[in-house]
């Protein structure tokens, strides 16, 4: 008896239920509840957990366990009173629900019934108390509030309110993260077969970039993308293995055969090393294929060669002729840093301009670029600042650094050098803009760097004062690194998708410069084309046929020598023209519909870093990455399909309320750099 008082007084603790009591634990079973236990009334071994023990003691058939033959009806009777005790006890010392405020003057104070007969009849009452609950919901979870743009938010309750749904109960954690999650993605995978289907006749190019999730697990994910918009295929976990050319080239052509090889254009990767060398083995196998590095690494590597040239011996003259931009850099690096870490210079800057200096990782595209466009548009704020009476009496400071800060912000020669580096530089920023999107830009490559070179020579020696007959020696320079990131980026497919644009070949194009030249007359376009045309078409027949239908399109003859199909060359988007115009050449038309249709960078797989970290982020770094992959999977697809064909503004967006205050920056700094870049930054941009 006395075992037995203390046992039960034991019981009164709400650590444990009470009827744990009645047996000795021996084994626990697995991570869960589930023991193996001994009954201390019959003496018998069994295995389960609370529930099981209970079934068992109370005489509970059914439960998947043997009842206990050797308990009396008096003993059941007070286990049966221990336990609704506990019971009781347990729902008294829940969490009592409050109620959100209703009235402005007296929070506390409960709303009264309506009175009213109208408010009455359309349940205004139920609706406000409805909107509190959902409040609540944002408020307790730390929801974003841009989860009220959701579509699917709405949705959600619409469907409820116009449906008679009595008892019903939200899916519960498992059910969301398993079966649900599972038949949703079935589900949009059902629903981008439309966009599948297309690539036969579209062409789609296979997209790949690498990351680095929040428990340091590298991964490289592959994305289709056509004039469609990209897909999110799958993300591969390269935990332990060797990123190496085999490596890649080999997950290169698991994504191929998934896509169906006759249906991939080109692959498309940054410039490392061993993406080059993953490519040119795949392309050696699947001899239609080509693989194209991304136009905007390029672009940004140029930058980067310009702006923070090597002090090497074979990199002599460009450093000396650019060495000034990077002292202009660190200078606006080192002006940064002395204002943005320290709280009260911070909230000196604060009083004079709303925005702050931004701080870019370097492996953003053009970080020297974006970081001195900020500079630029607070250059007021700046120099009011430091001749600000706030700026003059702030004595706990290093004020030997201070007054060389304020000498450089009110330089107007340094500022002058800020304008020069912009003003040259803008060409190759505008041209990685205008790539570092979805727009299909294969065919426009060619013509936009020749632009682009013409763009910044022409500023250089605006600022030099030199006739454009004379010799820059800064010009010659950035000359040289931009042909040479050209040479390295351009490929035949640039040069074959540049010869399938009808643009290139009216004579309102051809006459608004007198050294252009239509593709069928430039000998380097016409070389590159040829050897696309015997790789693409190998056979005898069709390549002779190919060759032909191009004669009549360059030419304008046979089928091109309407009138209509002539004028329509300049002013028509490309594929309408060749839909319009294009049946009677058929290889050629074909040809058309999927190179014009085609991206000419790796944006859109560097941009869906954004939703992994979105969704894969520091505060649920427990997802596994099977479960964070089928997530992104239906998050980016999702998006994908809910996107109206002219559609310029989202209602919803991955980044929710962190992008708010990105707005005037753009999606270009977003961008990840390098597939094996060793370790990359949580947050995509950094105010600091």
């Amino acid at each position: 008896m006395g075992s037995n008082e203390e046992t039960q007084g034991s019981s009164s603790s709400m650590d444990e239920p009470p009827l744990w009591d009645y047996v000795e634990k021996i084994e626990k079973q697995g991570s869960g509840g589930t023991w193996k236990f001994k009954c201390k009334v019959c003496g018998e071994n069994r295995q389960g957990s609370y529930s099981r023990v209970r079934a068992h003691l109370l005489g509970m058939k059914g439960s998947g366990i043997a009842i206990c033959k050797k308990a009396t009806q008096s003993d059941k009777v007070a286990m049966k009173k221990l336990e609704d005790a506990y019971e009781e006890k347990k729902n008294n010392s829940k969490a009592k629900e409050v109620g959100l405020p209703c009235e402005a003057g007296n929070p506390l104070k409960r709303r009264k019934p309506a009175s009213n007969p109208i408010q009455k009849a359309f349940g205004v009452e139920i609706r406000d108390q409805l909107d509190e609950e959902i409040a609540r919901m944002f408020y307790t979870g730390g929801l974003p509030f841009n989860l009220a743009r959701n579509p699917h938010y709405h949705r959600a309750f619409q469907f409820a309110a116009e449906n008679k749904i009595e008892g019903y109960v939200p899916p519960n954690y498992n059910r969301l993260t398993t079966t649900m999650l599972q038949k949703e993605k079935e589900n949009v995978h059902k629903l981008l077969e439309p966009i599948r289907l297309s690539w036969k006749e579209k062409g789609v190019s296979i997209v790949s970039d690498g990351w680095t999730d929040p428990t340091r697990k590298p991964l490289i994910n592959f994305m289709a993308t056509s004039s469609n918009g990209p897909l999110f295929l799958k993300a591969v976990n390269c935990f332990g293995e060797v990123k190496d050319k085999f490596f890649i080239a080999n997950l290169m052509k698991e994504v191929i055969n998934e896509v169906g090889h006759e249906n991939v254009v080109q692959i498309i990767t940054d410039n490392a090393a061993n993406c080059k060398a993953a490519g040119e083995i795949v392309t050696s196998e699947f001899t239609r294929i080509y693989w194209t590095p991304c136009v905007v690494h390029t672009l940004n590597l140029a930058l980067k060669n310009i702006c923070s040239p090597r002090n090497v011996e074979t990199n002599e003259t460009t450093y000396d002729e650019c060495k000034w931009i990077t002292e202009v850099h660190m200078d606006a690096v080192a002006i940064k840093n002395f204002i943005m870490n320290h709280n009260m210079r911070l909230s000196i800057l604060s009083k004079f301009t709303p925005l702050r200096l931004l701080s870019v990782a370097d492996t953003r595209f053009a970080s020297i670029v974006v970081m001195l466009k900020r500079f630029k548009l607070v250059k007021r704020g700046l120099q009011a600042m430091v001749i600000s009476n706030e700026w003059a009496s702030y004595r706990e400071d290093d004020t030997v650094k201070a007054n060389s800060v304020k000498e450089k912000i009110l330089d107007d020669d340094w500022w002058d050098k800020v304008s020069y580096i912009l003003s040259f530089t803008e060409p190759i920023y505008d041209m990685i803009r205008f790539c570092d999107t979805d727009k299909p830009c294969l065919h426009l490559v060619y013509e936009m760097w020749d632009s682009m070179i013409e763009k910044v020579k022409a500023v250089i020696y605006k600022k030099e004062k030199r006739p454009l007959s004379t010799r820059s020696i800064f010009y010659d320079v950035v000359y040289q690194v931009l042909v040479a990131r050209w040479t390295k980026n351009n490929t035949p497919l640039h040069c074959l998708a540049h010869s399938l644009n009808p643009r290139y070949y009216s004579d309102a194009w051809l006459l608004a410069d007198k050294k252009r030249l239509p593709p069928h007359r430039d000998g380097e376009i016409s070389d590159e084309r040829k050897t696309c045309f015997k790789r693409l078409f190998p056979n005898d027949d069709e390549h002779d046929r190919v060759l032909d239908e191009y004669a009549l399109f360059s030419m304008k003859s046979g089928p091109f020598d309407d009138l209509t199909c002539i004028t329509k060359m300049e002013t028509m988007e490309p594929k309408s023209w060749w839909a319009n115009f294009g049946a009677q050449t058929p290889l050629l038309q074909s040809l058309a519909f999927k190179l014009l249709g085609q991206p000419s960078s790796s944006s859109c797989a560097e941009r869906n870093w954004s939703t992994y970290s979105f969704i894969h982020s520091l505060r649920r770094n427990r997802l596994t990455t099977s479960r964070a992959q089928d997530l992104v999977y239906i998050h980016n697809n999702l998006r994908l399909l809910s996107r109206a064909p002219n559609d310029v503004v989202n209602t919803w967006d991955v980044g929710g309320d962190a992008f708010d205050s990105m707005e005037d920056v753009g999606i270009l700094e977003f961008a990840e750099l390098s597939l094996d870049e060793p370790e990359l930054e949580s947050d995509l941009l950094v105010n600091v």
